[in-house]
Parts: C-alpha cells; structure tokens; sequence
C-alpha cells in the first residue's frame, strides 16, 4: 500500500502513546469485510495491511496487535477496553471548526507550559460527540467527565480543571 499526500492518517493509542497510522480505517474495513473473527488472527492480519505504510518497531508489536484488536472490536461494534492513559486524558470534541481548533491548541499549549503529562484527543466523529451527551460544540472531556460543551473555557479556567485532573491522577482517583 504506497503512501501519498492525500493518504489519510488516523490516530491510534498503542502503549503509553498515541501515533498515526496511514491506512487504519482502510485496513480495518478490509477485514470487516472478509468477516475476519476479532481475535489475534485478525489483528495479524490488520497489522500486516498497515504495516506496509508504516513503521511498526519489532519491539513494539505485542502493542501494536493489542490495539489493533482493540480498534477492530470497536469497529465491529464489540466493546473493547481502553488501555489506561497516564496523567491526564483530554478529549476535544468538535468536527473541526475553528473553535474546536482553538480549543485544541490552548489544550496543547497549556499542558506544555504546565508540564502537565497526558494524552490529548480531538474526536471528530459526530457519533462518538453525541455519546458524551453534549450537542454544541467545541466540547471538552477531562479524565472521562465534561467539562464544558458550545464554548471554549479562558485559559485560566481550563489550566485549573487540567491542574484539577492532574492531581487526580496522581491520587489515584478520576
């Protein structure tokens, strides 16, 4: 599967990290379609597709199977459990409008010049939006709770709410 620039990326949590892989969703329809049972097989087979687009470290593929498998489940519509995020889980909802960017972005920022640690996420998909129960957008999820929803927060509320989820996680509590 030869790379261009107009190949689609999509981000997927493997480990303690969240990466891009060019060809995800195509390969993940490919074996939906194939009827490929969600097991080891199938995720071998997933990762042999995304493999030809992508890097995939030998150390690391024990990882890469795990969330494939994951991803796939999730595809089929299967639970799947999501691997725990260390320090905080950020999750911006929004289709990409320019609040939903600027959002974002003050996440990024903010979390950088804090040193804060944690996973940020920008969910596009109208469906998974709508299963945090929010309608107006930019949306915001912090550790699993919504923090706010058709706004976006200053800088000084969303750094303590960050702060908030930080020590939280640290505690050992969400």
């Amino acid at each position: 599967m030869p790379t261009s620039p107009g190949d689609k990326v999509d981000r997927l949590k493997v480990g303690k990290f969240t990466i891009g892989i060019v060809g995800l969703e195509a390969a993940l329809g490919e074996a939906a379609a194939a009827r490929l049972e969600p097991d080891e097989s199938a995720a071998r087979h997933i990762l042999e597709r995304v493999r030809a687009a992508n890097y995939i470290p030998p150390a690391a593929e024990a990882e890469y199977l795990e969330a494939l498998l994951r991803e796939y489940r999730k595809r089929l519509g299967l639970p799947a459990a999501e691997p725990a995020v260390e320090g905080v889980d950020v999750k911006v909802l929004g289709p990409g409008c320019p609040s939903c960017e600027r959002l974002e972005a003050l996440v990024r920022q903010l979390m950088a010049s804090a040193n804060i640690t944690g996973s940020i996420e920008h969910v596009r998909d109208l469906k998974e939006i709508a299963s945090y129960g929010i309608l107006p957008t930019p949306g915001l999820v912090i550790n699993g709770k919504v923090r706010c929803a058709g706004r976006v927060p200053t800088e000084k509320q969303l750094l303590e709410w960050l702060r908030e989820a930080e020590q939280a996680a640290r505690s050992g509590r969400s």
